[in-house]
């Protein structure tokens, strides 16, 4: 089932998407709206209001090669900020300080429970769903920070879509690429994590407990693509979605609203 975060006349809800009827589903009855609502009825918004993205650095096999790393027991873990979520079709925002920005595509899962010190084999039963996701990069203040909160935490800086996936039968071997215009730098697979989704999701909520509409950002594969103004990104994951976005200068957009 595909799910959308939709809006209508000042009620944000989850729907399941009817493709054929160009509609949504309600979810909530509780909300007391018709059970069906053309899709020309809703403003869709970024499927995801998490209260942390957690997301991991080092996780596929051939990501630590190309930086000359082993692989270790855990990779590392930074978090975006909610500030920086968007949805497909929404631009990405280039930063004028920053001069490298690179997009980095991954698989997302999103949790519908409250989860803490969780085994793998009971995350399933936690989760909401997958979705794609963009680990938007300002490349140089990576190398000069070190920490990675700037870096990663800049506005519409974690994009994820197109919607939330809920039948995906397993997150493993799924075939995962990133394009830029068209040309792929990305082309991998989930099989080549270095800890699966759901040991990673277990490893987090060892950490921090994770809430229902958490991310956790399962990591990316070698490669990554540098963006300028003007180019389009899709992150295509293997029975989750595509999701498109493209890079727009701050000048050509003007101020957030």
């Amino acid at each position: 089932m595909k799910v959308l975060r939709v809006r209508r006349e000042g009620k944000t809800f989850y729907g399941q998407l009817l493709f054929e009827e160009r509609a949504v589903r309600c979810l909530d009855p509780a909300m007391g709206l018709p059970e069906t609502l053309p899709l020309a009825e809703v403003s869709v918004l970024p499927p995801v209001a998490p209260s942390k993205m957690v997301c991991a650095q080092g996780n596929f096999r051939d990501r630590l090669r190309e930086l000359g790393r082993e692989a270790g027991d855990a990779p590392m873990l930074f978090l975006k900020p909610p500030s920086a979520i968007i949805g497909s079709g929404e631009a990405i925002r280039l930063p004028r300080a920053a001069s490298q920005v690179e997009a980095w595509g991954g698989l997302a899962l999103v949790l519908g429970r409250t989860c803490r010190n969780i085994a793998p084999e009971d995350v399933p039963r936690c989760l909401f769903g997958y979705a794609c996701a963009n680990d938007v990069t300002a490349g140089d203040f990576l190398a000069a920070d070190g920490p990675m909160g700037r870096a990663k935490g800049f506005d519409t800086f974690a994009p994820i879509g197109p919607w939330i996936e809920t039948s995906v039968a397993d997150p493993i071997g799924l075939r995962l690429r990133t394009l830029v215009n068209g040309v792929a730098v990305q082309d991998a697979s989930t099989a080549d994590m270095v800890l699966s989704p759901f040991a990673l999701v277990s490893f987090v909520s060892g950490i921090m407990t994770l809430l229902p509409g958490d991310v956790v950002l399962t990591g990316s594969p070698s490669g990554g693509g540098l963006l300028a103004a003007g180019d389009e990104v899709r992150v295509e994951i293997e029975e989750v979605g595509v999701l498109i976005n493209a890079a727009r200068g701050e000048a050509e957009l003007g101020p957030l609203q």
